[in-house]
């Protein structure tokens, strides 16, 4: 649902834009000229054609990796209570800091919650470690080239879903998620890729497709994890297995898909020429005070810079937020309203659907310049969003905040990556996209944590109220950016 997210058109002059290009130099993105038929029509490019044609490759490819990635999202609260009763020394001794951390500061000791503040922990596990490794390869894709960072970074994923299929203690199942999360490098790069084949004004459709296919993940992928759970569970067997098994299935047919069917998109005359200060500047890739001024974006005019220094602040910020309390969402159903993994699934597909409906009827028609517009709606409706939440008893109040939910999850993120995206040279959106994805992972990293804390602290309706309130500071700070384009 963001990390759900993404779409990267360009930015263009206009009096709604975010900034005034007349006076920003980049390097020219290929040409796509059509010619003219006997009818009178265009007919597309040989580019065109290829663009399209890698365009495909690329949306189906996330498409296949995104289902297996979301398989686990229904079944999250039930591993932790089946590796709760097994005896495992990781296990126990994070939940002995838990307890040690509720003693100390006078929380309620209550099963429920503490399961929340437990998974909040394990869930920024993962987007740490991305935020560990994605700037990293996608400065690897600006040297190499993007096929086979993106090749490495599948097989690595792949790898992860096998050891998650035989994890039977907790130990096994944290080492599956640290090689996914340092291998989850496929969709910065893959965001790269569609930056390289498509020119500024052709890029809106061109990154639209991106948001479709984590749309395409979030319907089907959740539902496929509870069935499949379920399924497992009929047969007297762990009841993650069979997802994991199919997780895996999927990966490997993901690597063979890109293997046969994806073309380069980096000529080798317009990679960078060296990677070594590239890794001579990783400190710069993962200190966040670098991150956040894109420190590692070289050879950038002032203005450029200063733009991606306040998308990356809204980004992140948003974020942080949204992150945390999109994660105690399967917690909150759970508890409040006694959801099982099915009921999850469920909810989870009626989320992708609406996401899905955004992105392919609307998002993707989205002109260039009315993406600032368009991000602060989505926020104004995520306020009222977690306010329906905090104090929803029903299913049906709950599902009118899904539905807002939904539409800020399909419009916020892509919107401010389709921001980002025009910025950097030829050889450096590998490393613009890394660093912009990387305050993603950062965010997200913390979000769980600090969310899960506020919930098993105080409640749920307190975290999702506060959620609401403190959403306000993004949404001032990308109105100030809109305010500072007509002055521009």
């Amino acid at each position: 649902m963001d990390k759900y997210w993404q779409i990267i058109p360009h930015i263009t002059q206009s009096s709604g834009s975010l900034f005034s290009l007349s006076s920003v130099r980049r390097k020219k993105a290929p040409t796509m000229t059509s010619t003219k038929t006997q009818n009178g029509k265009s007919a597309p490019s040989d580019a065109e054609r290829g663009a399209n044609r890698t365009l495909y490759v690329v949306f189906l490819s996330l498409v296949i990796d995104l289902l297996g990635f979301t398989l686990i999202l229904p079944l999250l609260p039930s591993i932790l209570d089946y590796y709760g009763t097994k005896q495992d020394t990781l296990y126990q001794s994070i939940k002995d800091s838990v307890t040690g951390f509720r003693e100390l500061v006078g929380a309620p000791d209550t099963p429920r919650w503490n399961s929340v503040l437990f998974g909040g922990v394990i869930g920024s596990l993962f987007s740490m470690l991305q935020f560990l490794a994605s700037p990293i390869m996608g400065a690897a894709s600006d040297v190499y080239g993007r096929k086979p960072v993106l090749v490495i970074s599948m097989i690595g994923v792949a790898a992860s879903y096998a050891l998650w299929a035989v994890s039977h203690n907790f130990t096994l199942f944290v080492i599956a998620r640290i090689i996914g999360g340092l291998s989850k490098g496929n969709v910065s790069i893959s965001t790269a890729v569609i930056a390289d084949i498509f020119p500024p004004e052709k890029r809106g459709k061109g990154m639209a497709f991106v948001g479709v296919a984590f749309s395409v993940g979030f319907v089907f992928g959740p539902i496929i994890g509870a069935v499949f759970s379920r399924y497992a569970r009929d047969q007297q067997e762990v009841f993650y297995t069979v997802p994991a098994l199919f997780a895996l299935a999927l990966a490997v047919i993901d690597i063979i898909f890109v293997l046969m069917f994806f073309k380069e998109t980096l000529p080798e005359n317009k990679r960078a020429k060296s990677i070594s200060s590239g890794w001579q500047n990783t400190s710069h890739l993962i200190n966040p005070v670098s991150l956040f001024r894109f420190s590692s974006v070289t050879n950038t005019a002032a203005r450029d810079l200063s733009a991606m220094q306040k998308i990356g602040a809204v980004y992140f910020l948003y974020l942080l937020l949204y992150s945390g309390l999109e994660f105690t969402l399967t917690f909150l159903t759970h508890n409040r309203l006694n959801y099982d993994s099915m009921q999850q699934g469920k909810m989870f597909f009626f989320l992708g659907t609406i996401m899905a409906l955004v992105q392919g009827g609307y998002v993707r028609r989205i002109p260039a310049g009315k993406e600032v517009k368009i991000a602060t709606m989505g926020m104004t409706l995520l306020i009222p969003a977690f306010v329906f939440m905090a104090f929803a008893h029903s299913a049906s109040m709950m599902y009118i905040g899904l539905t807002l939910f939904a539409f800020a999850s399909a419009t916020v993120v892509p919107c401010l990556t389709t921001l980002i995206s025009g910025f950097g040279g030829t050889n450096q959106k590998g490393v613009v996209m890394g660093v912009f994805r990387s305050l993603g992972a950062l965010a997200r990293a913390f979000g769980p944590v600090l969310s899960s804390i506020v919930y098993w602290s105080c409640g749920d309706k307190v975290c999702y109220i506060s959620g609401a309130v403190l959403l306000i500071i993004p949404y001032i700070m990308l109105r100030k950016i809109k305010g500072s384009s007509h002055s521009a």
